[in-house]
């Protein structure tokens, strides 16, 4: 199993150096959060917390997923990047293009495009989009990305998006793995056409289910058989056993906030929060092969 580092609202000037301790450590890959803006009110409840708050305040730090995987690229060289995840509710196919191919050419093809819709309708309506009918829109949208991330004119002509012959270059020499988040049956259906499911926080009996329906939904789409990575956050399976039984029930990528495990918050000491990624290493990715 890989092990994933999320830098979720971590102090914005910690983050380069996070990701070169991570990949010295022999993280896989470091997960990148996406919150535009924080809205005084919200029209809707947060899905993944038992009352519906967020977890962050107006003055938790934010940076953009991708300009921050260009960034923690240019000074690494093996660690990759998911997006974890990032909303395409709040955006438009044809920018959104242009800055994933850069990132994925930016960083040698250690990009991984990790989407969901958004769950939050002033995000969508302020940024001049509706929030209504988001996943058909989102359907076309990925559509659209992997046509122009592909390389080559194209054209499209649908229900949301129109636009004639286009093409972006360079197109990335790779292609750039596509994971989607939800843990509604829509995002799940949308996910088994995909490259991978990635989760919010969730139980491991719940986790189990997902990964026996996803499984069923691939056999549904003729992709039994094809590889398929789960990235999961568990909130209730730790220590080298705990990891050892996500691996067992087909977690490939387990995210991970190595601090938090020795007491560190968000707003933590740099040094203190390497100190934990080192211990991590030692003690869990290290020995994940001991059975």
């Amino acid at each position: 199993m890989k092990f994933t580092v999320s830098i979720a609202m971590n102090p914005i000037d910690q983050i380069v150096e996070l990701a070169k301790t991570a990949e010295r450590c022999g993280f896989h890959s470091i997960a990148l959060p996406d919150s535009i803006f924080y809205s005084e009110k919200v029209s809707a409840d947060y899905p993944y917390t038992p009352d519906g708050s967020r977890m962050w305040t107006k003055d938790t730090p934010w940076v953009d997923p991708l300009i921050a995987a260009a960034a923690m690229g240019a000074a690494t060289e093996r660690i990759r990047f998911c997006t974890q995840v990032l909303k395409l509710g709040s955006r438009q196919p044809l920018p959104l293009a242009r800055q994933v191919g850069s990132v994925a050419n930016l960083t040698g093809n250690r990009f991984t495009f990790g989407v969901g819709l958004g769950w939050s309708p002033e995000e969508f309506e302020w940024c001049g989009v509706p929030f209504e009918r988001r996943g058909k829109r989102a359907d076309e949208f990925l559509d659209i990305l992997q046509a122009i991330l592909a390389g080559g004119m194209v054209a499209h002509h649908g229900e949301f998006y129109d636009f004639d012959e286009l093409q972006m270059s360079p197109a990335p020499s790779e292609p750039i793995p596509i994971f989607v988040g939800g843990h509604t049956e829509a995002g799940l259906r949308r996910a088994a056409r995909y490259d991978g499911w990635t989760s919010a926080m969730i139980k491991y009996t719940d986790l189990k289910d997902v990964i026996n329906t996803l499984g069923t939904l691939r056999k549904e789409n003729g992709r039994a058989d094809e590889p398929f990575e789960i990235q999961a956050i568990c909130v209730d399976r730790f220590g080298l056993d705990g990891y050892r039984q996500l691996e067992d029930i087909g977690v490939t990528d387990s995210i991970t906030v190595p601090w938090a495990f020795d007491g560190i918050g968000f707003d933590g000491d740099l040094r203190a929060k390497q100190d934990s990624i080192e211990k991590f290493a030692d003690e869990i990715i290290s020995r994940m092969g001991e059975r």
